[in-house]
């Protein structure tokens, strides 16, 4: 079975807004289902906040410049 992925680009804002809206997101996203996110910088203060809610993450560098990030429940 494929994994559900939602998508959520938050490039082009200004900070903290990309992680505001991830984690909204993150709020709502159901068991099973994966979010990947687009940023134009890595989210380093995003990372600890995953942690404490119980998400695992994987980011990795895009040819464009900005970063796709994919995050799961634990």
């Amino acid at each position: 079975m494929a994994t559900q992925l939602i998508e959520l680009d938050a490039r082009g804002l200004e900070p903290p807004q990309p992680r505001q809206k991830i984690l909204e997101a993150l709020a709502t996203l159901p068991d099973g289902v994966t979010l990947a996110t687009r940023t134009d910088r890595q989210p380093l203060l995003l990372y600890p906040m995953l942690e404490q809610r119980g998400f695992a993450y994987e980011t990795n560098p895009q040819s464009d410049g900005s970063h796709l990030t994919h995050i799961r429940r634990r």
